[in-house]
C-alpha cells in the first residue's frame, strides 16, 4: 500500500478537484471505493473539520472543504 489512508486522500482530492460536490456524485467519481467508504470516510472527515456537508433542497448532501483552511482569520504581528 503506497498511502497510509489511500481512502481519506482519495476522497480529499476528490473534493478539492470540485469545490464542492454532491455525496452520490463524488462516490460515483470514485469508482475503486464503495459508496459505504465514500459515506464513511465523508462523515468521519465532517466530525473532525476536515470537509463541511450541507443538506440543500432536492434532498442533497454537498461536499466542500471549509474554507478556513486557505487563509487564516488571525494574524499576529510582534512589535
Amino acid at each position: 500500500m503506497a498511502a497510509a489512508h489511500p481512502v481519506t486522500d482519495r476522497i480529499l482530492r476528490a473534493v478539492k478537484r470540485a469545490h464542492r460536490c454532491e455525496l452520490d456524485a463524488l462516490a460515483t467519481s470514485l469508482p475503486e471505493l464503495t459508496w459505504n467508504q465514500v459515506f464513511f470516510e465523508i462523515d468521519r472527515l465532517s466530525r473532525n473539520g476536515e470537509v463541511v456537508v450541507t443538506f440543500e433542497s432536492g434532498g442533497q448532501y454537498m461536499i466542500q472543504l471549509p474554507e478556513h483552511k486557505k487563509t487564516s482569520t488571525h494574524h499576529h504581528t510582534r512589535h
